[in-house]
């Protein structure tokens, strides 16, 4: 059950990734974060009212209050570093915050088979790989590295924390909830003080007709994002989290894919092999 809804979260969120780049070329990064999310605080807080989810009240709704100040700065982080570039380098990199719901895994008394071991480490490698990292000729600001790596391990501790944020499916729900209200909380501050410095939130010469045009595509990216958070968190809480992060983290490589199928981008050598490295360590992990 673990790998399959691990495995769930990959295809969830390389899709939503894959639309949120799409959608960036539209409209700020910014607006397209709140915006989603904003459709994702309204769908949910219909579940949390039809399914009575608002009693599963606790402290560790903590956790999902943090995962909403987290996600935000990552994401932000993660798209400034892309603008600072090059991608081929950023984007690889961006995946290494795994390592965070793994060592927490570990540091919980975690301890994967000799397969799965392995199984991490060749599926670590073909996640970096299928990114198309540039291994020459691509100068990289110092700022851009440190951005990226803040981002990577603000997803990190994003996974870690929505693991610990519920216990009970109706209590999922309202992690859930909590976490995307304070992702609107922290994001529309964010998006208010970007316009006040005179930063527009939609393109010259558009207004929100352009935005109301985009809702179904900005309704599927916040929708994905809260199922796959949703799946990972079922994944975690039902198996190894050293399994579920790994195989949660293979989202690059869908996203790697859905542009080769929708955009018609070539795959590069590096990412083909990557994908394959991949798949490999999945089925180690699986078989483990």
């Amino acid at each position: 059950m673990t790998a399959l809804f691990a495995l769930a979260t990959a295809v969830l969120w390389g899709l939503a990734d894959f639309g949120g780049g799409l959608l960036t070329r539209r409209i700020p990064a910014l607006t397209v974060v709140v915006a989603s999310q904003i459709v994702a605080v309204l769908v949910l807080g219909t579940i949390v009212i039809a399914t009575g989810a608002w009693r599963e009240t606790g402290p560790q709704l903590w956790f999902a209050v943090g995962a909403g100040l987290v996600g935000p700065a990552a994401m932000l982080a993660f798209y400034k570093a892309l603008a600072l570039g090059p991608m081929g380098v950023v984007s690889p990199l961006g995946s290494i915050g795994v390592v965070v719901p793994v060592g927490a895994g570990l540091a919980l008394g975690e301890r994967p088979g000799a397969g799965q071991f392995a199984g991490i480490a060749v599926a670590l490698v073909g996640i970096v790989l299928a990114g198309g990292p540039e291994l020459r000729g691509a100068p990289v600001q110092r700022q851009a590295i440190v951005l990226t790596l803040l981002a990577a391990f603000g997803f990190g501790a994003v996974m870690a924390l929505i693991a610990q944020a519920s216990t009970t499916l109706t209590g999922l729900f309202l992690a859930l909830f909590v976490q995307r209200v304070t992702n609107v909380a922290v994001g529309g501050a964010a998006l208010w003080a970007q316009v006040r410095r005179g930063a527009p939130a939609l393109p010259a010469g558009t207004g929100p007709r352009l935005l109301w045009s985009l809702l179904p595509a900005l309704a599927f990216v916040g929708l994905a994002d809260v199922a796959a958070n949703g799946t990972y968190a079922v994944a975690a809480q039902n198996g190894p989290v050293t399994v579920a992060a790994v195989l949660s983290s293979l989202y690059p490589v869908v996203t790697a894919f859905a542009a080769f199928a929708v955009l018609r981008e070539r795959l590069r050598g590096i990412q083909a092999a990557g994908a394959g490295l991949a798949l490999a360590g999945t089925v180690l992990l699986a078989a483990g």
